[in-house]
């Protein structure tokens, strides 16, 4: 489950509350994981388009088999509560053994961590803030401030 969640959270760049409440028929049907999804975002009700990219596809592929999850399933079920996705606390809990097993400061990064990391790269590659915007769902220019970036290294 922990490694498609990872690559899920990093291609989705979803909110946490929109990663755990998606449920596998979001992601998956007729045997595949679509290469391309939207989804509707709960914080602003604006529907979000991701790719999923085909090392994503394949471990989001072997949990769903694995598991014998159903179309109507959550995608990361929780153990203990039964009908309910993974909480939030699980889910940071996750991020921070994984920061830590690669010798990383696990203070320094959380769910939101997974949001930004490819929004950034993108950025990083493209200079496209607008691209990064509309990825994010993004509706104001705070864009640039969301991923770090200093206003004077922005592209005017």
């Amino acid at each position: 489950m922990q490694l498609a969640l990872l690559n899920l959270a990093i291609d989705s760049k979803l909110r946490s509350c929109d990663l755990l409440r998606m449920k596998v028929g979001d992601v998956y049907s007729q045997g595949i994981v679509h290469p391309r999804v939207q989804l509707n975002q709960s914080k602003t009700g604006n529907y979000v388009q991701f790719e999923i990219t085909p090392r994503s596809q394949q471990s989001i592929s072997r949990w769903i088999f694995s598991a014998k999850l159903g179309i109507e399933s959550y995608l990361f079920p929780s153990l203990r509560r039964i009908g309910q996705p993974i909480s939030y606390s699980y889910y940071s809990k996750i991020i921070k053994s994984w920061a830590l097993s690669l010798g990383l400061d696990d203070n320094l990064y959380g769910t939101h961590s997974m949001r930004r990391t490819k929004a950034t790269l993108i950025y990083a590659r493209t200079k496209n803030i607008r691209a990064v915007q509309l990825l994010l769902g993004h509706t104001k220019v705070d864009t640039i401030r969301y991923l770090g970036i200093e206003i004077e290294d922005a592209p005017k």
